[in-house]
């Protein structure tokens, strides 16, 4: 009746559309759902370094979920780094998909590993599932005219792919998406839509994944109608202006950009019609210096940020 999955690997890979994507979908069939992006790092770690992790997890049901759940029940790790990144979240007897590509010698040692996982037995109380998703992915698009390097930036795609196959997701909105994001590039387009549709066969294919799950729209929990996909900086957003209208005082928002700050000053800024104010400052420092001088000439004064910025 509910399902975690966390989609894990480089800062580069993609994982934050993947987990967007399949939210989407998710959405669009009527389960419930609850998400949870790990943001990387806006100065990029090493390549498969463990800092340079990102990942995006999802928690769906057939009934009203509060929260974006605390282990995963499927693990999708695209290098070694997120593997031993995330390992520790994940239950015994829940799935792990690996990309087998990115476990090279090099690649493991970066991350501590003296010897592989998929075969030192330490894996052994998982439903381990080992996918050459870059091998997969540059052969699927072959007929295109990519460099492997371009070709193997879509793996992200395949995977999305064999988990909308596994966890029978709509598919035409992905394409759809595809096309109007690369509507400038549509052989970039038509590539991508390659990779996820082969995803999507060697899950129906392959005998290595015996079992796909249906996770039941949530019809009881929610009545037919429409509904708002929200994330916690639009609804903090909406938050704050419906603060601002109750206690009858101009709203005034003085901050710098930082992910995944900014979209709150993104939002803000296109509601001047409620009364609301937006400084972008040269820093933190400005940003919360501004919002103090606001509130002091009788605004409801906010600052935003994250990270680095806290520690300013």
């Amino acid at each position: 009746d509910r399902v975690i999955i966390r989609f894990a690997g480089d800062s580069g890979d993609g994982m934050q559309l993947t987990g967007d994507r399949f939210t989407s979908e998710t959405a669009s069939f009527g389960n419930d759902l609850s998400t949870l992006p790990n943001f990387p790092a806006e100065i990029r770690a090493p390549a498969g370094t463990l800092p340079g992790v990102s990942s995006f997890q999802l928690h769906f049901a057939d009934h009203d979920i509060l929260t974006p759940g605390d282990a995963p029940n499927v693990l999708v790790a695209m290098n070694p780094a997120a593997l031993k990144a995330n390992i520790a979240d994940v239950p015994r007897g829940a799935e792990i998909i690996v990309n087998t590509d990115e476990f090279t010698k090099r690649a493991m040692a970066k991350v501590g590993y003296a010897d592989s996982p998929l075969e030192d037995g330490s894996l052994d109380g998982y439903h381990v599932h080992p996918v050459p998703l870059t091998a997969l992915t540059v052969e699927a698009l072959k007929e295109f005219d990519l460099s492997r390097k371009d070709a193997g930036r879509s793996k992200n795609m395949f995977a999305l792919g064999l988990l909308s196959w596994m966890y029978h997701r709509p598919t035409e909105g992905t394409e759809k998406f595809l096309r109007s994001k690369f509507a400038k590039k549509p052989d970039i387009a038509e590539a991508n839509i390659a990779a996820f549709r082969a995803g999507w066969n060697f899950g129906e294919t392959t005998e290595d994944f015996a079992v796909s799950y249906e996770v039941a729209p949530a019809t009881s929990a929610f009545p037919t109608g429409t509904y708002r996909n929200i994330s916690g900086n639009l609804a903090l957003s909406y938050g704050l202006i419906a603060a601002s209208k109750q206690a009858d005082l101009p709203l005034y928002l003085g901050s710098y950009p930082i992910t995944p700050a900014s979209d709150i000053l993104h939002e803000l800024s296109k509601h001047k019609n409620f009364g609301v104010r937006t400084f972008q400052a040269e820093d933190e420092i400005a940003g919360i210096g501004a919002a103090l001088g606001a509130a002091f000439g009788g605004s409801l004064a906010v600052t935003t940020t994250s990270g680095p910025g806290v520690a300013l």
